[in-house]
């Protein structure tokens, strides 16, 4: 039977061990925590793709520039004031041509550039395809380093194909995003009723800002020009459109050269569809034959209002019916300047084949 002495000795060992151990618990991190920074882990070397990316930032950002843009604005009232816009673009030739969106600069009273050495140059117009949503503007001040952008092709790309973008979204200048070619020949209404085909769609983070900005391979080489999203917040929701590089390529020195490209059309206006569409009229109705055109020539007759006397209605352009005028032109933007169009008409109850060469609007 344990005596009164031995329990009083197990009674104080257990003190001190209860002790001992909530000590460490209170008391641990206090005697374990260093007022001095912390050693750094080595990480050793950047993954393959790190690297890769890194690369073809270094390789493209110094030709990628920012535009500022001011714009007059007249008032109810006509008061005028000022309105500033933004977006991206890059380095075309050693000759300062710099490439964006048509939508960018249109309108602008002034056009300044920044460099990636930090320069802000003035620019001036040289010209534009609004179809194309493409412009060429020229630095007027040529820093002692220009960088034009390497370029790629677009008819080879293949979905699932890395792509990085590179802009100003929302004024943050330089902003890398990366993504995949989504898909390829996709086909976007503007505001000029013709639509942009072949485009490029992204996932690459496209932002305002981004507009006007290269789409690159992993090459580092340009394969498209950043120039639309579709998102209900008007952010990024990984589907971004770009101009293909093979388009650009084309259009490009003809607007350094010409300062347009040839716009293809036969030489009339039409009524608005509202207004068919009041009149019950199913097809597209030629208000007006500019006198002198292919039009013209093909016997083509507009509306008579002083007779009022309807003249003919597009029902079919190369044997696909039409209901308006955006159908017409998506079938017309396939065709070069000179080509022949055949549309079928109607006028007095008559239906027709007419055959119309197509021409420069421009």
């Amino acid at each position: 039977m344990m005596n009164h002495r031995t329990r009083n000795m197990l009674i104080v060992w257990a003190l001190i061990v209860a002790t001992v151990y909530v000590g460490n618990i209170l008391y641990g991190n206090l005697f374990l925590t260093s007022d001095s920074p912390r050693p750094v882990s080595p990480r050793g070397d950047l993954a393959g793709y790190e690297t890769s990316t890194m690369s073809i930032f270094d390789t493209a950002a110094p030709s990628v520039v920012y535009i500022f843009t001011e714009t007059s604005v007249r008032g109810f009232f006509g008061t005028e004031s000022t309105r500033q816009g933004a977006g991206s673009g890059f380095l075309w030739d050693k000759a300062g041509h710099v490439v964006t969106n048509y939508h960018v600069i249109a309108g602008s009273q002034r056009i300044q550039v920044k460099l990636d050495s930090g320069l802000v140059a003035d620019a001036s117009f040289v010209g534009a395809s609004p179809e194309h949503d493409l412009a060429v503007i020229r630095l007027r001040t040529l820093p002692s380093k220009i960088m034009p952008i390497p370029i790629g092709s677009s008819a080879d790309l293949k979905v699932g194909q890395a792509a990085f973008a590179i802009g100003n979204p929302f004024g943050f200048d330089r902003t890398l995003t990366s993504g995949i070619v989504s898909a390829v020949n996709r086909r976007l209404p503007t505001s000029t009723g013709r639509d942009m085909v072949g485009l490029i769609q992204t996932d690459a983070a496209i932002n305002p800002g981004n507009s006007g900005g290269p789409l690159l391979d992993s090459a580092g080489r340009l394969i498209g020009v950043n120039t639309a999203i579709i998102s209900e917040s008007g952010s990024s929701a990984g589907i971004g459109f770009a101009v293909p590089v093979d388009t650009v390529n084309a259009i490009v020195p003809v607007l350094i050269r010409d300062g347009k490209v040839p716009r293809p059309g036969i030489g009339i206006s039409v009524l608005p569809e509202e207004d068919a569409a009041r009149l019950g009229i199913a097809g597209i109705v030629i208000e007006k034959v500019v006198p002198g055109s292919e039009a013209a020539k093909a016997g083509l007759a507009g509306i008579d209002y002083r007779n009022r006397l309807l003249g003919d209605v597009i029902v079919a352009v190369e044997g696909q019916p039409v209901s308006d005028m955006s159908e017409f032109l998506r079938i017309l933007q396939d065709k070069a300047i000179g080509d022949t169009l055949t549309l079928t008409v109607e006028r007095d109850g008559e239906r027709r084949e007419v055959l119309v060469r197509v021409m420069d609007i421009s």
